[in-house]
């Protein structure tokens, strides 16, 4: 197994000898003249000191912790340097519990003034016609001697800034460097009736400038985004996009700190880590069969194996869109508004059976146990319920997965700003400024809205089940559809190649037993080097646990990834074991501040 930074100590002596622009080249395998390669465009550094830092701009904990986020000074014109201290505030805000009581930064977690560079570009994948935003944070503390690179990719959809809280906060104080993809998604919004996008820096600019995303056609009404129209189907990239990240890594080390280089895959420790849709795209890039990554740390992975029980996420999705606000009372829980009326529609549509309320409640709950849903995935999915998730979710990842432009979805959805009786307009200067720092990669949010092309008379079901045909049915853009989705399937990991992987088994946006569950079970009956952490009593969504009613019932599963990546940087130092397999059994607070106790952290 390689170590961060012995094997390749041979190799190192050898490249020292050489002049500097050579061994960049024959070292780094970078174009000899300029040390830069051609798959990045756009590179920027800037500097990050004194009142300003790489994790958190300078807000430290009771910065991220305040309720407003911080205030541009000319709202329709902010600075780069405004934009990226609201948007580390809202990704921090976005991921981690950071509550009173709730032990960030106090019990797990560090929010820790670093102060450093950061490089960031585009870059682009092989046949896409989008780039993917990449970035490097570089603290002054680099650990010389460690060589560290832990390379991430946003969860969800978010933008560059997406991981701050998983890789950021772990990596970033220790020393290492921490490289970061947006995976062909983020905030990157496309204003149609402006004819403007998102510049490098974040502002807005143009059609004609060199923009993170610019849809075809460029025309038309409303807002497009990268992850659903870029026509790429970016998730279909993942693992490529994630080692794109950590190349540019290796490059922007050999240019910041020539002294040390070169800096390779074979004396530099190189430790992905993600969560979300982040988790399930390291563990793409764990496939790549070359020997540059050491270790894999994966939390609640939406990823697509092979075996008994594996699911799309656009599957369970748009099947949770239909039948969960139905099934939700026969748990006993609270009835969402209108939910009585959509089992009403959806018996009528032969959807569900039953004469009454209640036997229909209780069919939509049966055919959900049938697909494998649990009642612990249930009550947790009901916070998509009432966050209207899971409609987002299957409107956008069609989009993505049928590369579909802007202008043609096959179920007529469109994205727009609205007014409040919810007809479309233009959006404003303002919305348009902020919509890099406050979006979150899939409308609805930061002043873009679904528009749906139905009459609400039947409260969405429509569009609904019209998103749930093209899964469940024939025609051609199911077909398209379906093509996409298979384009996302994982394989094995590297064969030696460490990997962790972390799973709620309350989660209910992303069930283990879909994802994580088969995916371990794909990858240790073949032999590879899989270790599975089960955590009883947590969910997806760590931010939500700043809510009572959540902290009290959930558990913040980031302390586990935290962990593991501990065990696993311990490991290739020598210095202890992989983590064996474990079911955690953790004990929810009820109200009372975290402790130790609460998470019984296995040893």
């Amino acid at each position: 197994m390689r170590s961060g930074y012995g094997r390749g100590m041979n190799r190192l002596r050898l490249c020292a000898c050489i002049a500097a622009i050579a061994f960049l080249s024959a070292c780094a395998g970078l174009p000899a003249a300029s040390g830069k390669s051609p798959m990045f465009n756009q590179q920027r550094m800037t500097e990050h000191r004194d009142g300003d830092d790489l994790l958190t701009a300078g807000l430290g904990l009771a910065g991220l912790r305040a309720m407003l986020p911080p205030a541009f000074a000319d709202a329709e014109h902010p600075t780069p340097a405004e934009l990226r201290r609201r948007a580390l505030w809202a990704n921090w805000r976005g991921i981690a519990d950071l509550a009173p009581g709730g032990g960030y930064a106090e019990l797990y977690g560090s929010v820790a003034s670093v102060p450093g560079r950061e490089f960031s570009a585009f870059a682009r994948v092989p046949g896409a016609t989008q780039p993917h935003r990449v970035l490097l944070q570089l603290p002054d503390a680099f650990d010389a001697g460690k060589r560290c690179v832990v390379v991430t990719a946003s969860s969800g959809s978010r933008g560059i800034y997406g991981a701050i809280a998983v890789a950021g906060a772990w990596g970033l104080p220790k020393g290492c460097a921490v490289a970061y993809t947006d995976k062909g998604a983020g905030t990157d919004y496309f204003d149609l009736d402006a004819g403007q996008g998102i510049a490098a820096d974040g502002t807005v600019a143009a059609a004609d400038a060199d923009l993170a995303f610019k849809p075809a056609p460029a025309s038309g009404s409303g807002i497009a985004y990268k992850h659903a129209h870029s026509q790429d189907n970016p998730e279909a990239d993942w693992g490529r996009h994630v080692k794109q990240a950590a190349q540019f890594a290796l490059q922007s080390l050999n240019e910041a700190l020539p002294a040390q280089a070169p800096f390779t895959f074979a004396n530099t420790r190189v430790i992905a880590v993600g969560i979300s849709n982040g988790g399930g795209a390291v563990l793409r890039a764990a496939e790549d069969g070359d020997d540059w990554l050491d270790a894999v740390v994966a939390g609640e992975p939406n990823v697509l194996a092979e075996g008994h029980g594996a699911r799309n996420l656009y599957d369970y999705t748009t099947e949770a869109a239909l039948l969960m606000p139905c099934a939700l009372p026969a748990l006993g829980l609270p009835a969402m508004p209108g939910s009585d009326a959509k089992c009403a529609v959806l018996a009528a549509n032969g959807v569900l059976s039953g004469s009454d309320l209640k036997a229909q409640q209780q069919d939509a709950l049966a055919k959900l146990h049938a697909s494998g849903w649990t009642d612990a995935a249930l009550r947790a999915g009901s916070i998509s319920v009432a966050f209207d998730l899971w409609r987002a979710i299957g409107v956008s990842y069609a989009s993505a997965y049928g590369r579909y432009a802007h202008d043609a979805h096959p179920c007529g959805y469109r994205y727009s700003a609205v007014n409040p009786d919810a007809t479309t307009r233009a959006a404003t200067a303002t919305e348009r400024a902020s919509w890099i720092a406050d979006g979150s990669g899939i409308p609805p949010g930061a002043g873009a809205a679904i528009v749906d092309p139905q009459p609400m008379a039947d409260l969405g079901l429509t569009g609904l089940q019209c998103l749930r045909a093209l899964w469940a049915g024939d025609g051609a853009d199911a077909q398209r559809v379906r093509k996409g989705i298979a384009e996302t399937r994982a394989g094995l990991p590297r064969k030696g190649l460490p990997v962790v992987v972390i799973h709620g088994t309350d989660d209910g946006l992303v069930p283990q037993a879909f994802s994580s569950a088969p995916y371990v079970a794909m990858a240790q009956a073949a032999n590879r080097d899989v270790r599975y952490w089960q955590v009883r009593n947590a969910q997806h969504f760590d931010a939500f646990l700043g809510f009572p009613q959540y902290g009290a019932v959930y558990l913040p599963l980031l302390p586990y990834v935290y962990a593991a990546l501990d065990r696993v940087d311990a490991h290739l130092d020598g210095k202890g074991a992989l983590p064996a397999d474990a079911v955690i059994a953790s004990v929810p607070r009820a109200g009372k501040p975290l402790a130790a106790d609460n998470l019984a952290m296995p040893h």
